[in-house]
């Protein structure tokens, strides 16, 4: 029989180190691994270069992270309700990348699926286009080719994206049996699941941990050939 994939939170964070890159979905509060971000506080990992949505709020979640000073580069698509994230960024204790919502998705999906990138038209003649290819589809030729800003427009332009993966994606899953299978709940979907494809190395804390088979095969949304260690998630504690 299959070795059990259930560990303890400190044998998880043994897998992790300072200057890792790690994806750490969830909107705002919702679907965000709170013990895995806990992990690294207790374990002291620090120089992160995360890879989120956003910073959720002062001390919760990535704000954890952000408050102790343990993010040396955030890609994100918005700061998010988190005030001490601008006051970092402003002061040049946090390097920033922003990317839209949606391109940030569809980039870490790249990055899962073995995709070269993606083109999309977001971004164009804002800031977001800076230091990035620009693909414009010739109707005539009916082919795409490499244009520079500033060239004659004849055609529908895109920005090339290329795709994201990191070291170690932290995943919050609502159930996930002793093999790794994963179910999530409602909005705390949102990111986890592209988030785990993206990954050299995949945790998933759960709030339920299930025997193998406990789990409809119809609600499974992350297979357990992709997650390499499940961890109890434990109950967040309010201030």
């Amino acid at each position: 029989m299959a070795k059990s994939k259930v560990t303890t939170i400190e044998e998880a964070m043994k897998k992790c180190h300072d200057g890792m890159s790690v994806l750490i979905p969830g909107f705002v509060n919702c679907g965000v691994p709170q013990t895995l971000i806990q992990g690294v506080m207790d374990a002291g990992i620090k120089d992160l270069r995360v890879i989120s949505n956003n910073t959720s709020v002062k001390g919760h979640g990535i704000g954890k992270l952000v408050h102790d000073n343990r993010i040396k580069h955030l890609t994100c698509s918005h700061i998010g309700n988190n005030t001490e994230t601008m006051e970092k960024v402003v002061a040049g204790e946090i390097d920033i990348t922003f990317c839209p919502q949606g391109s940030l998705c569809e980039k870490v999906r790249a990055g899962g699926a073995g995709i070269g990138g993606i083109l999309t038209p977001t971004g164009l003649h804002t800031p977001i286009e800076e230091g990035k290819q620009i693909v414009e589809w010739d109707d005539e030729k009916k082919e795409y080719k490499f244009v520079n800003a500033s060239d004659p427009v004849n055609g529908k332009r895109y920005l090339l994206e290329l795709p994201i993966r990191a070291d170690v994606a932290f995943i919050h899953a609502y159930k996930a049996d002793t093999m790794g299978n994963v179910q999530y709940e409602l909005t705390a979907r949102n990111f986890n699941q592209p988030f785990a494809i993206a990954a050299d190395f995949v945790i998933v804390e759960a709030e339920h941990i299930v025997e193998l088979g406990e789990i409809d095969p119809n609600d499974v949304m992350t297979p357990g050939f992709i997650v390499d260690m499940v961890v109890q998630a434990e109950k967040e504690v309010e201030d």
